[in-house]
């Protein structure tokens, strides 16, 4: 049975999935991740390196607002070791107010080295690494009661990342460092007294990256807004060194002591991620984000325009990049069992779904038309639950004896949808994977149309950036960095998309 057959009947029946054991290293360790939790394999996976080309600045971003982190000493708090980390719980009326949703807290935890590798970050700057990284977890309050119902919704979590260097002393952090040894094996807890937790974060907090992404952790659910602070905060070399040196990952009872350090996954693939940031300064040749309005027309055109005409009104700088990868198949297949339709069936499929008015498009109801794949993508407020889509998938593959293929059909069924989503929201490039499936009832010939008007496109895009070359103050084109050109740029035009590698200890 083929990807594309499995596509067509994964959104059918559940079956529940188990995941098991994990750590960092080892035989659980994280290449073997997706063997028993297949998300950490799919799409849309965090941490990532922040690369420069990957930045598109964002001029309405706001400075991150955080209410009620100035906790009462009174409070209790619950300090923990979970084998994986060092967690200290937090309470719900603690919460972010500058993101569309409110997003209450739940809990915080660390990454780091170890004594003889001080670096430990998650998160990457242009494949630097810093010595820690803390993950204040929010969950979205206003829609789900509480984190384990949160946790596995596309819009479910927000995560506020800072990064740890080592210099200073500091003594916010120390509220809690010095009843490190209370926890010193494995699900081990103590309370200790609240703090101010704002005190643990920069100082600016106007500063920062922000993308789509997932836990770093099993199940790596890709239901996280992450937003990570440019500037780091500093502890001690003594406070890292407690840190690193003095917990274990198993229990108190265990015959074998295993060390707790180096608790931090590789960086992920960007999946035609961007990375939006609050910044420009210190960043050169960083172009603004294109908006969300032109995002919009660009899916209206695909669905129901003349393709064509994507790359005469200058659409085509938001549309997949044409790179120069010999080899690499041009045509878009089409699956024998499609209906062929025209573009007037189309536009009326289009019109008889109905689509949320915030999003600009026609709200009239067709009763007996399916609801398209795109649609809870298009309607923001619809909810993607990833347990649910896991256990269709899996249902279906045991029905074929196929669940081998568990991970690659599941980023198959869940990355156009990740994608589109993102791409709406200015987070992400739109992928050919994905316009494959948003024209996938429109005749061959309009995909075929579409694809050579932005061969045409990038021919025009080559020459202006060959005469921008010899003139470097022409402007750039906007929401992109420029992209770099073979000499035998007519025969190297093709569709490219980057393998999928398999990271490993």
């Amino acid at each position: 049975m083929t990807i594309t057959l499995l596509f067509i009947i994964f959104i059918a029946c559940p079956l529940a999935s188990k995941g098991g054991k994990w750590t960092y290293n080892g035989p659980d360790g994280e290449h073997d991740w997706s063997s028993k939790y297949p998300f950490c394999g799919g799409a849309f996976q965090s941490p990532i390196d922040f690369q420069t080309q990957l930045l598109r600045y964002d001029p309405n971003l706001p400075p991150i607002q955080v209410q009620n982190y100035n906790l009462s000493t009174n409070e209790q708090l619950t300090l923990g070791n979970t084998g994986h980390s060092v967690l200290l719980s937090l309470p719900s009326h603690m919460y972010i107010s500058s993101l569309p949703h409110r997003y209450s807290a739940a809990q915080l935890h660390f990454h780091w080295g170890s004594s003889s590798l001080l670096t430990g970050s998650e998160h990457t700057v242009n494949g630097n690494r810093f010595a820690g990284e803390m993950h204040v977890v929010h969950f979205n309050s206003d829609k789900y009661p509480n984190i384990s119902m949160a946790v596995d919704k596309h819009d479910g979590l927000a995560v506020l990342g800072v990064f740890i260097e080592i210099g200073e002393f500091n003594p916010a952090f120390d509220k809690f460092f010095k009843y490190i040894n209370g926890i010193k094996y494995r699900d081990q807890k103590i309370q200790v007294p609240a703090f101010n937790v704002r005190a643990l974060l920069p100082a600016r907090l106007d500063e920062y990256y922000r993308y789509d992404g997932s836990l770093t952790t099993p199940p790596c659910y890709p239901s996280v807004l992450w937003t990570v602070f440019r500037k780091p905060v500093t502890i001690s070399r003594k406070q890292f060194l407690a840190l690193a040196t003095a917990l274990y990952a198993s229990h108190a009872q265990d015959s074998a002591t295993v060390p707790l350090h180096g608790n931090y996954r590789k960086p992920q693939l960007t999946d035609n991620r961007v990375v939006l940031v609050s910044f420009k300064d210190g960043l050169h040749s960083i172009f603004s984000v294109a908006s969300p309005f032109q995002r919009k027309q660009v899916i209206q055109k695909l669905l129901v325009g003349d393709l064509a005409d994507l790359a005469d009104e200058g659409l085509y700088q938001l549309l997949p990049k044409l790179s120069p990868q010999p080899g690499v198949e041009k045509k878009w297949k089409k699956n024998k069992k499609q209906g062929q339709w025209s573009q007037a069936t189309q536009k009326q499929q289009w019109s008889n779904n109905k689509v949320p008015s915030n999003t600009g498009y026609s709200s009239s109801i067709g009763k007996k038309t399916p609801t398209p794949w795109y649609m809870g993508a298009l309607g923001t407020d619809k909810e993607m639950c990833f347990v649910s889509l896991e256990e269709n998938v899996v249902h279906q593959l045991e029905r074929y004896h196929a669940k081998g293929l568990m991970v690659e059909a599941l980023r198959e069924v869940v990355f156009p949808e990740l994608n589109l989503r993102s791409y709406l929201h200015c987070r992400s490039d739109l992928d050919l994977q994905t316009i494959k499936q948003l024209i996938k009832g429109r005749s061959r010939d309009e995909a075929v149309e579409l694809e050579q008007s932005l061969t045409k496109a990038m021919l025009r895009q080559i020459r202006r950036q060959i005469k921008q070359h010899r003139n470097p103050n022409m402007e750039t084109t906007m929401g992109h960095s420029q992209a770099t050109f073979p000499k035998d740029y007519n025969s190297a035009l093709t569709y490219h998309r980057p393998q999928r590698v398999e990271w490993e200890d």
